[in-house]
């Protein structure tokens, strides 16, 4: 999971890792189970790389977006992970390997998306380093991106109905002739409609569009909800997993 939860890693000797009470402190004998972003980089950058080395065609989106469509949500109990509002899910490289669908983005689209938070070109140009991107190109907030984020201002009267609408494009990297049926798992509350409901496949690397719109309520209570979207394959080889997240924003709480 990244960031990453409760990994165990080393520690430094002379170092405490907890206490009780306020005077007494407990050391780790060199290992610590640490929390955050730092402690998952390594393990989802070494995953990466063997990615990277299998498929050295994927772009890197495409290599993100396989690692986040296959993790596994559940724990070795079968029970979901009660951490999994920190990510996708656990990593699992082998079936990353093989995710069957990919969500794939080009540089332009990401300069797109700094377009549309109104940064400058020379702010633009800073971060690429190249004057081939502009924002001549439709600028669009909503990056062909493996998960769903629908936010809400908590402050907004209880029960108001919101909508939000996605538009994403997956890459076909299984086998030729491949079809998906879509599954919905709708956070408490919401309703998600997916259309259309499946995605035929004649070829590799052949791309289909589908259009998602959540409809959700203003909660006073600033609570995070969460949902996925499943592409099934129909020999069930193939279940391509999108997380969704019903949140408020920063600015609401």
């Amino acid at each position: 999971m990244a960031p990453g939860s409760l990994v165990l890693a080393s520690w430094i000797p002379n170092g405490y890792t907890a206490t009780v009470g306020t005077n007494t402190l407990l050391s780790s004998e060199g290992f610590h189970l640490i929390s955050g972003t730092s402690m998952a980089c390594p393990h989802a950058s070494g995953v990466a790389a063997l990615l990277r080395g299998a498929h050295w065609e994927w772009s890197h989106a495409a290599i993100r977006s396989a690692m986040m469509t296959t993790a596994n949500e559940l724990d070795s109990s079968m029970m979901p992970i009660k951490d999994v509002g920190l990510g996708a899910g656990h990593v699992v490289p082998n079936k990353a390997m093989d995710p069957g669908l990919v969500y794939d983005a080009a540089p332009q689209d990401y300069v797109s998306l700094l377009c549309s938070m109104n940064f400058t070109r020379s702010q633009i140009m800073t971060i690429t380093r190249s004057k081939g991107y502009d924002c001549s190109e439709s600028s669009s907030l909503d990056l062909n991106y493996p998960s769903f984020v629908a936010f809400y201002d908590k402050n907004v009267t209880t029960g108001v109905m919101l909508t939000h609408r996605f538009r994403r494009v997956v890459t076909n990297v299984g086998g030729a002739g491949a079809r998906y049926e879509v599954k919905v798992v709708a956070p408490e509350g919401v309703k998600v409609a997916v259309w259309p409901k499946s995605l035929a496949f004649e070829k590799k690397n052949e791309q289909r569009d589908y259009n998602v719109e959540i409809v959700y309520p203003s909660d006073g209570k600033g609570r995070v909800l969460y949902g996925s979207i499943v592409w099934v394959e129909e020999s069930g080889k193939h279940a391509v997993r999108s997380p969704i997240v019903v949140a408020p924003t920063s600015a609401g709480k």
